[in-house]
């Protein structure tokens, strides 16, 4: 069965998101356009980002702007493929739809509004942040670009600092490094507890005990207090850092996920697919790792995806206290800290990364629900 469009859906080839919005799906439109927007503001960045690739070197490594222009073209090619689809709907199997778990994942998924807005709001981060090179107009970390502390206004959009650079420049910067200490670091604390977990509900016995026993220990000591310890005792320099911060984030962040899987695996290991492969002759490691693991994953994915906020605000808390990443190079947390001192006669230069740590947490934690309704068959229906 093929689908039929409006002929106002057709408006999406000129910027996707129009045509869904017009055609009243307004959650759509709004995401696509912000999406879309985005990318006119990088077309208009090109010659800056031609530069970079004629002479890498300033804010950037070499691959920084090689980045940026294939984020650009998949990304024009992501949205204009919407666009289309909106204005050509392919053909539906409906057999397909009712058989498919991912087709009802996704159905649910789009029932839930927030939600759906969410992952538009972490796209269009994710995408500011790859962009990053053919938006930001100034080096993030060159001083006297203007007048020191200027205000917001049509030559620096968002004011400059205490050092006269450019803010807008330096938030736009901020959000690669943010953005990429949330994902990895939790992508560390995810593999890590998902792997502990596995093994202390399959195995058992003593593993379970030992296991369970030290992630009660880190869960009762405090993250903030513990992170600042271990900073304490290990120091670092320059980029190394950031690696060391990672790594932090991520030894300490495993131990909920640890005890999600713990308690699916405990499920799982009763089931006659698990019984069946024991009798098959298949070794632990193989039904640990190819069929409980598998099975498991959803709340992880739930967990991973509202952990990455979390971990945000706790690399921006760090760097507010000073032993983020150090200076000049930008994260949020560091460029709040920056303006602390001239909240009164600055306040641009606090407000505006404080903005968007609020926006990005919230962005993750409605995207975080959203999945969470969708992959938990008892909250589908709901919202």
């Amino acid at each position: 069965m093929s689908g039929t469009s409006s002929p106002l859906a057709w408006a999406g080839l000129v910027a996707p998101g129009l045509g869904h919005l017009l055609t009243g799906r307004k959650i759509h439109g709004v995401g696509l356009l912000l999406s879309t927007s985005l990318v006119f503001m990088g077309a208009a960045g090109f010659p800056r980002l031609l530069e970079r690739l004629a002479a890498p070197g300033g804010p950037d490594f070499a691959i920084h702007p090689y980045v940026a222009l294939l984020s650009y073209l998949a990304a024009v090619i992501l949205l204009w493929w919407q666009a289309l689809r909106l204005a050509r709907p392919p053909a539906i199997d409906a057999e397909k739809l009712k058989t498919s778990q991912l087709a009802q994942i996704t159905k649910q998924f789009q029932r839930n509004r927030t939600g759906v807005f969410g992952m538009y709001l972490v796209f269009a981060l994710i995408l500011m942040a790859l962009l990053t090179p053919m938006l930001a107009p100034h080096d993030p970390d060159q001083i006297d670009v203007g007048d020191k502390l200027l205000g917001p206004g049509t030559a620096f959009l968002l004011g400059t600092d205490e050092f006269g650079r450019d803010l807008y420049s330096r938030v736009l910067y901020g959000a690669r490094i943010s953005l990429s200490i949330g994902f990895v670091a939790v992508g560390l604390a995810g593999t890590i507890g998902t792997l502990l977990g596995a093994i202390s509900g399959y195995f058992g016995g003593f593993i379970d005990k030992l296991i369970m026993w030290f992630t009660d220990l880190l869960l009762s000591l405090p993250r903030l207090v513990l992170l600042l310890a271990i900073i304490g005792i290990v120091s670092a320099a320059g980029a190394q850092t950031i690696f060391l911060i990672v790594v932090i984030l991520g030894l300490t962040g495993w131990m909920g996920v640890a005890r999600i899987v713990r308690s699916q695996v405990l499920s799982l290991k009763e089931q006659d697919f698990v019984a069946a492969a024991h009798a098959v002759g298949l070794s632990n490691q193989r039904i640990l790792l190819r069929h409980i693991v598998p099975n498991a994953l959803a709340p992880v994915i739930v967990y991973v995806s509202l952990a990455i906020g979390s971990t945000i605000l706790v690399e921006a808390s760090l760097s507010f206290l000073g032993l983020g990443v150090p200076p000049p190079t930008a994260t949020w947390g560091a460029i709040v800290n920056d303006g602390r001192e001239y909240l009164r006669s600055a306040w641009w230069i606090t407000l505006f990364p404080g903005l968007m740590i609020v926006l990005a947490v919230m962005s993750f934690n409605l995207f975080g629900d959203g999945l969470r309704d969708a992959l938990d068959p008892k909250l589908r229906g709901r919202g």
